[in-house]
């Protein structure tokens, strides 16, 4: 039982140097990952990049969102702008001395009435 003890005791001691001992050099060389204690948390560390990755993707995603939202902003204040054009346009085309001047200009052959439109009445049961 003593011996099992001193074992224990060893592989503490010697994760304990382990975890101590951290240079450049291991960092580099890539032997730290190799260390009782970052094995131990490489579950963790799969988590947090994997939680990076989620952020990263959301980051894009939301600027992509934001150049999009930005594109339909303009396009809806050119089509709006070019609406009241339009409905301008139609104003001063439909007013009476205009359409006598397209009509003149294309020939139809009509022309304005000299007598005033009647009012028709219907005679009848009240």
């Amino acid at each position: 039982m003593d011996s099992k003890n001193n074992i224990e005791f060893i592989d503490q001691e010697q994760e304990q140097h382990e975890i101590r001992v951290f240079t450049i050099r291991s960092l580099f060389s890539g032997s730290i990952l190799t260390q009782a204690g970052v094995v131990k948390q490489f579950p963790y560390i799969l988590f947090l990049v994997a939680l990076a990755l989620i952020y990263i993707g959301n980051r894009f995603h939301a600027e992509r969102l934001a150049r999009k939202l930005n594109r339909i902003q303009i396009e809806v204040k050119d089509l709006c702008s070019e609406q009241i054009t339009t409905a301008s346009e139609l104003m001063n085309i439909s007013r009476p001395s205009e359409v006598i001047k397209l009509v003149n200009k294309k020939n139809i052959g009509l022309s304005l009435p000299e007598t005033p439109p009647k009012v028709l009445t219907k005679k009848g049961k009240k």
